[in-house]
Formats: structure tokens, C-alpha cells, sequence
């Protein structure tokens, strides 16, 4: 076991003023998640989206995330608790925002986006799929940092198992790291390589497939070291929510991958 190091989940104090990691989580993520997509649309530039077309998408990704989670969360997970205080909802301070949500609210979004803007609505979500995982990486840090979503009990020799302040005395699997490392580091490096490779590049749908598949199916295997929400627990004794909401994405994605790669081969044969 290794010694949870207490980081203070308070960044920067300016007198009254704390800002948190969680907070600088979400802007850098945005901010790095735009970087790269711009980077991206450059790759082709007689292509929409192009530069102009990520920057006017910014805004609506950003409420797409914040309006997404946030109901998201209250549907999925603590519903009877906003049933019974509705007022509760606009109360974003007090934490509770939900990935599935967030992904919700971003492709209503996008669908919106790329009609009104005659953009292709495949090519629009494979740049804006690739830089997400930035931002998974970054809120899951922020996760550790602030001592919340921790894992199971691990073994007794699990070497970098750690007791967290509030799971009580029991040491713990730091599922958030593996997180960031499952749903963070290594799926941007699989979408790295696959908007890099022209072929895949121009199959639309394809960088977009393998995020929600990759990212379900990361999310569906963490849930077996992270424990399962306090208030929920397992649904029906077998699965936590996050695995019921994650297995949906791996049907889409896989469907909308099917989806690219046969109609780049019927294009190609055309």
C-alpha cells in the first residue's frame, strides 16, 4: 500500500476566491480538446469543418457538456432527489455530473451544429471525438486529487493500493487513475494514430466509432475496480450503472464503425 498523498483539491485561493482542480480540469480540457481539433481540421484544409467552424462549435460542445452532465446525472443517478427538490439541479457546486450525460448532450449538439452550419455531421464528431479523451484524463486526475470515485477494496497485496479519506480505513484500488490512464491516455493514443492515418481519416465515422466503443468498453472494465455508487450499489446485484450506460456506446460505436467502413467500400468501389 502506498500513502494517498492529499493533495488540497483547492488550486489557487485568492481570499475569498478558491478555484479547484476539478474546475481548471474542465477549462484546460476544453482548451487543449480545441487546440487539437484545430490541429486536426488543418490535417485537410479544403475540407469542412475547417478553423472557423471548430471555433463557432467551442460554445455549443462546452453547454452541450455542462447541460448534459448535469441532467444526466440527475436522471441516471440521484433522480428521487431532484424529483423532490427540482431547484437542487441548478446547484452545480455541490458536484454531480454525469460522462454519459455529457456525451448525450454533445452529440445533440453536434447534430444541431452540422445541419445548421451544412457541415458533415461524421466529419465534424470524428475532430471533436479525438481531443475528448484529453479531457477524460484531466477530470479523472481531478477525481483522484479531490478523493471521490475511489475503487474496491483491493487485496492485501496490492502494492499501490491506497486508503482514501473518505472510504473509510479499507485500502482501496485508485480506480481513478486507472481511468485516466484507460479512458485518458490510451484511447487518445488509439485516436491519435487513427486521425494521423489518411485512410482512416477520410472513412467519416470511424474516429467516432472507436471513441464511443474504446471509451465504453474502458469505462465498462474500470467499473470492476471502482465501487459502485453508495446510493445505487449494483443494479440488480450484477452490474453498476456506469456498465448499463456504457454498454449502449459500445453498441453504437461498433454500429457506427460498421457503418464507415462499408460505405467507404462502396464508395471506393464505386
Amino acid at each position: 500500500m502506498i500513502p494517498y498523498p492529499n493533495i488540497d483539491p483547492v488550486a489557487i485561493a485568492l481570499g475569498p476566491l478558491q478555484i479547484r482542480w476539478y474546475a481548471l480540469a474542465y477549462l484546460c480540457g476544453f482548451l487543449l480538446a480545441w487546440a487539437y481539433a484545430i490541429y486536426l481540421a488543418k490535417l485537410d484544409p479544403d475540407k469542412k469543418p475547417g478553423k472557423e467552424d471548430i471555433d463557432d462549435f467551442l460554445p455549443w460542445a462546452i453547454l452541450g457538456v455542462i447541460l448534459g452532465g448535469r441532467i444526466g446525472y440527475t436522471i441516471f443517478y440521484q433522480p428521487a432527489l431532484y424529483l423532490s427538490d427540482p431547484l437542487e439541479i441548478l446547484k452545480v457546486w455541490n458536484g454531480g455530473m454525469s460522462f454519459h450525460g455529457g456525451a448525450m448532450g454533445v452529440i445533440a449538439a453536434l447534430f444541431l451544429y452540422s445541419w445548421k452550419k451544412n457541415i458533415p455531421l461524421l466529419r465534424l464528431s470524428d475532430i471533436v471525438c479525438a481531443g475528448v479523451p484529453i479531457g477524460l484524463l484531466l477530470g479523472r486526475a481531478a477525481n483522484f486529487i479531490n478523493g471521490e470515485l475511489f475503487g474496491r477494496a483491493a487485496p492485501e497485496d496490492l502494492p499501490w493500493a491506497m486508503v482514501f479519506p473518505r472510504g473509510g480505513e479499507i485500502a482501496r484500488h485508485p480506480s481513478q487513475i486507472y481511468e485516466a490512464l484507460l479512458e485518458g491516455a490510451v484511447l487518445f493514443a488509439i485516436l491519435f494514430v487513427l486521425a494521423r492515418i489518411g485512410k482512416t481519416r477520410n472513412m467519416p465515422g470511424m474516429v467516432t466509432g472507436v471513441f464511443l466503443a474504446g471509451y465504453g468498453l474502458a469505462r465498462f472494465t474500470v467499473e470492476y475496480f471502482r465501487e459502485p455508487d453508495f446510493h445505487l450499489g449494483l443494479i440488480g446485484g450484477i452490474a453498476s450503472m456506469g456498465q448499463i450506460l456504457s454498454l449502449p456506446m459500445i453498441l453504437l460505436g461498433t454500429g457506427v464503425c460498421i457503418y464507415a467502413f462499408k460505405k467507404n467500400r462502396s464508395q471506393a468501389a464505386a
